[in-house]
């Protein structure tokens, strides 16, 4: 397969905090969110033209499940269709504990399955609660950041108002990592098309960076 310019793993969490109907408005959300036009030249418009996604859901040690395997998004055609599946996704996996450094060496062994190569490897964890189960976070992040990945955070505060100094702190890493807070799942389209404008175009949300 021809190289990419971003290989994304949009990871969402399952835990048992989520409702079906809460996770029923990540899914939507994040569909709404690769449909905006920005990021969908953002997805395409890069020198190679092309991108990778991969859907990845998460609860307790256990419990993760790649709902949607690498896609390759190089037309309007295959970024719909990407964008579908992510909307009709089922919660794949049991709602258990929050287990974030498992979700991460899930992501670590789907990125050493690429199809192509990557100009940027990028993951998206998207979470409404701190790790309180399985292998430290920290510890996985450290690891893939050496190797260039980049981990970026979508904080849900409905139940931990200070979710993003946790993510800050224990998850995200890598070149130009950010994390970005969004009050409610209510609000949850919009804070995801902000990230993901900002993470295809590899322009870092500032106002928390990791290196802030």
């Amino acid at each position: 397969m021809p190289p990419v310019d971003l290989a994304l793993v949009l990871v969402l969490d399952c835990s048992a905090s989520v409702s079906m109907d809460e996770f029923g408005l990540m899914a939507s959300g994040t569909a709404a969110a690769l449909r905006d036009p920005s990021v969908a030249d953002g997805l395409t418009g890069g020198p190679h033209g092309a991108s990778l996604a991969a859907l990845l859901l998460f609860s307790g040690p256990e419990a993760q499940a790649v709902s949607i395997a690498w896609t390759r998004i190089d037309s309007p055609g295959t970024l719909e269709q990407f964008a579908v599946d992510v909307e009709d996704t089922p919660r794949m996996v049991q709602p258990t504990s929050t287990a974030i450094g498992d979700a991460l060496l899930a992501c670590e062994t789907l990125l050493a399955a690429l199809p192509a190569a990557a100009a940027r490897r990028v993951i998206d964890v998207v979470g409404d609660g701190r790790a309180n189960d399985g292998i430290a976070p920290a510890e996985l992040r450290d690891r893939l950041a050496a190797a260039g990945v980049t981990i970026n955070g979508l904080c849900v505060l409905h139940e931990e108002a200070d979710l993003v100094e946790s993510f800050t702190r224990e998850v995200i890493g890598g070149p130009g990592a950010f994390a970005l807070p969004c009050p409610d799942f209510a609000a949850f389209t919009e804070a995801m098309r902000q990230k993901l404008r900002q993470e295809v175009a590899a322009r870092p949300y500032r106002a928390r960076s990791a290196s802030s």
